[in-house]
């Protein structure tokens, strides 16, 4: 049997003319292309935006066809900031999903019954609908571990490691590794964990995170009176993302006397209104707050840049999202977060500077801005050639269909 009819259950996926991460999109619209059936079920309700932005007010669910794949956005509780709000929209999804996907094809014929259904973390209620889901469909059902929670959350002391949530979820992460047919990671770092709480690495499967190499034309936007050194972050701006360090590493760049040099901000989030607050504080003249773009729009945006910033907390077992944007556009990266599997020395494509050291990360960003123009364009290259080669969306899709030939011939 084929496994053609494919339903997704991302919380947070988005489409091209929203701002977020399109992976779901990207490869739903590949599968298409192939001949699949792709369904993604996502919410109304923008997660970092924190506003709805697909359904009107009396709308419970609408289905939007893009690029071939059939949307289904449900409204979900909303939220502004991370406390029980938030935990409420996770819940309304899980629960309205759940019954919503046992009903959707008795009244849209467009909704084809799955032969395998993917649920997606972030959080584990989503997947949990999943597992669901596909038992009531007797569809093959596929775990994929965006972000280890409870894991990260312990690392990143958003919790303690004896904490009830952690207990709660950590009973709750095995029961559904243990009953997926398949676990889809997005790091390599995410397979040392499972298999050491018990998991049969068999069923791991590494799919990271890509982009559409051939959206991403390596051209330079800027005119030859334009001197300014434009360094670019884009997505969300969040405690996760940990981005507080840059402004005081600007004003060191700033009272060194580097007036070309200029880090521009484009995305938003719970963090935003309070760093813009600091820079003024601060005195800082260098930088730059844009809002959100959508994601249709990021690579021209990005060939406007000379270099780009990637900062997180912290990168574990998840894989960026705006890093293979970045590479894809063939800029260098200044690279300032503590991850233990690092693609930029891998492929030659940046600096790494010292997570949450402002020194360090102004010392990164002066050595690209002092370094010839041809040298960084080569480093830029590079990494669009290693996206090319690893990561680019058909590549990666290779190794989804290969899961379910595995799945079919079991």
């Amino acid at each position: 049997m084929e496994n053609k009819n494919i339903w997704i259950l991302n919380h947070y996926a988005v489409a091209p003319n929203m701002p977020g991460g399109t992976r779901h999109h990207d490869f739903g619209k590949e599968l298409v292309r192939r001949g699949y059936n792709v369904a993604i079920f996502a919410s109304s309700f923008h997660y970092s935006q924190h506003r709805e932005l697909k359904l009107k007010k009396k709308e419970k669910y609408k289905i939007e066809n893009v690029n071939g794949i059939n949307f289904v956005w449900i409204k979900t509780f909303p939220y502004q900031k991370n406390d029980w709000r938030r935990v409420l929209n996770m819940i309304s999804y899980m629960w309205r999903v759940y019954w919503l996907g046992r009903k959707i094809r008795k009244t849209e014929k467009n909704i084809h019954k799955p032969d395998v259904i993917i649920g997606s973390s972030v959080h584990l209620l989503a997947v949990l609908s999943a597992y669901y889901l596909s038992k009531y469909y007797k569809a093959r059902f596929i775990m994929e571990v965006g972000d280890l929670w409870p894991q990260s959350l312990i690392d990143i002391k958003k919790i303690g490691k004896n904490s009830f949530i952690a207990v709660f979820l950590r009973f709750l992460e095995k029961f559904l590794y243990k009953r997926s047919s398949k676990i889809i990671i997005l790091s390599p770092l995410a397979k040392n964990y499972l298999t050491a709480i018990g998991i049969n690495q068999e069923k791991i499967n590494l799919i990271p995170n890509g982009a559409d190499v051939s959206k991403y034309k390596i051209v330079f936007n800027k005119s030859a009176s334009d001197k300014r050194f434009k360094i670019m972050y884009t997505g969300s701006i969040g405690v996760v993302n940990a981005l507080e360090p840059a402004l005081p590493a600007m004003k060191i760049i700033q009272e060194r006397g580097f007036k070309d040099i200029k880090l521009i901000f484009i995305g938003g989030g719970v963090e935003k209104s309070r760093l813009i607050e600091k820079a003024k504080r601060l005195k800082i003249n260098n930088v730059d707050f844009l809002s959100f773009v959508p994601k249709a729009e990021v690579p021209s945006l990005l060939a406007k840049a000379d270099a780009f910033l990637l900062m997180e907390n912290k990168i574990l077992y998840g894989s960026s999202n705006k890093l293979m944007d970045y590479m894809a556009a063939g800029r260098p990266i200044v690279f300032s977060t503590p991850a233990e599997h690092n693609l930029v020395p891998d492929a030659n494509c940046g600096i790494s500077a010292s997570s949450q050291q402002p020194s360090s990360l102004a010392a990164a960003i002066i050595e690209l801005y002092q370094m010839p123009p041809e040298k960084r364009r080569k480093m830029g290259k590079r990494g669009r050639e290693y996206v090319e080669k690893y990561h680019n969306t058909p590549v990666l899709v290779d190794k989804l269909e290969k899961v379910f030939q595995e799945l079919s011939n079991e």
